[in-house]
């Protein structure tokens, strides 16, 4: 097939794309190559496909609509996956207008380039986020989410909707996967297992919110990167049986699914921080905090949707997955 991947010096992106390519796929990369992290390792994750002779990289924002537009015209992609996004919810509590540009604007860019040309099926991320306020566990696409605690998380929130809308009125197929607590190698530096290995290495003391006894469904990258090859290569049908007076969330009558994506074992902070600290050789000096705002005590994905439609679900347990990323960041970073 032919793919755009958005994001795709990313993380999550740049994996991706990686598995597309070594499968036989077209991909047509776009990243804007910001400074909301140092741009050295985005420079570095393209490395690896930017020379593959299948793979085509465009330095394009989402908010530039003529350039997004002409993107689609040229290059007339089978398949898209929506990755690229302003990320991180605390970024969100100082730079606002960051969300609405790309997630919001720059998400109706893309959303109008598969209406136009034809795009066969959307793949896009959402997030566990979009939770906000819930503390019914697990979490199931079922659930209410209209009770946000950061702009991020209700620009995913506002994604769902609007993808809704397209694949209400032009028969859009459209999938939307709610990522729980992605890490791994290649990592953004301002995800927190980077921020906390850097810190032991270097011997300072690391911060621990909520005392470190909020819960995450730790989600490896690989588990992620196979979840959304699954979903790509199956068109999201309509639910014929779908009834608005008791509505399924995670389907329409529209040809549409949204399925929560995560490890579905919740693991405490401080015990995730301590399989750190095992595969570091180092012990860490904490300092505990209480809960930030914007953030939520608890995630747990329920990903019985995802077994059914897939026979799938992550498997990487916890200390494995941060062995590849301990491995990978000595190597790295030196």
């Amino acid at each position: 097939m032919k793919v755009l991947v958005t994001g795709s010096a990313g993380s999550i992106d740049s994996a991706l794309t990686l598995r597309l390519l070594a499968r036989g796929d077209t991909v047509i990369g776009i990243d804007n190559h910001n400074y909301y992290y140092n741009p050295k390792l985005k420079e570095a994750r393209l490395t690896r496909q930017v020379d593959h002779t299948n793979y085509t990289h465009k330095r394009i924002a989402l908010e530039d609509r003529e350039g997004i537009k002409a993107l689609f015209a040229t290059h007339n992609p089978e398949r898209v996956v929506n990755l690229g996004a302003q990320a991180g919810v605390r970024y969100s509590l100082k730079n606002p207008l960051a969300y609405i540009d790309a997630n919001l604007v720059g998400f109706g860019h893309i959303l109008e380039g598969c209406q136009y040309n034809n795009v066969e099926h959307l793949v896009y991320a959402s997030s566990s986020s979009v939770y906000g306020s819930n503390t019914k566990m697990p979490f199931s696409v079922e659930d209410n989410v209209n009770h946000s605690v950061s702009l991020y998380a209700a620009t995913k929130k506002a994604n769902e909707l609007m993808v809704h809308t397209f694949s209400h009125l032009y028969q859009l197929p459209t999938t939307g996967l709610r990522f729980f607590t992605v890490y791994g190698p290649w990592d953004r530096p301002d995800i927190t297992l980077q921020k906390i290995a850097k810190a032991i290495i270097a011997g300072k003391p690391i911060q621990l919110y909520n005392f470190g006894n909020h819960r995450r469904d730790f989600t490896y990258i690989d588990d992620i990167v196979e979840g959304i090859i699954r979903v790509l290569d199956k068109l999201a049908q309509s639910n014929k049986g779908w009834q608005g007076d008791n509505p399924d969330t995670g389907s329409s009558r529209a040809p549409l699914k949204i399925y929560t994506i995560g490890n579905n074992n919740p693991i405490e902070f401080n015990i995730y921080v301590a399989a750190l600290e095992k595969s570091l050789g180092k012990t860490a000096e904490k300092k505990l905090l209480p809960m930030q705002p914007g953030d939520v005590p608890d995630t747990y994905a329920d990903v019985d949707a995802l077994i059914r439609d897939f026979d799938y679900k992550p498997s990487t347990k916890v200390d494995q997955g941060i062995e590849k990323f301990v491995e990978w960041n000595k190597n790295y970073y030196k």
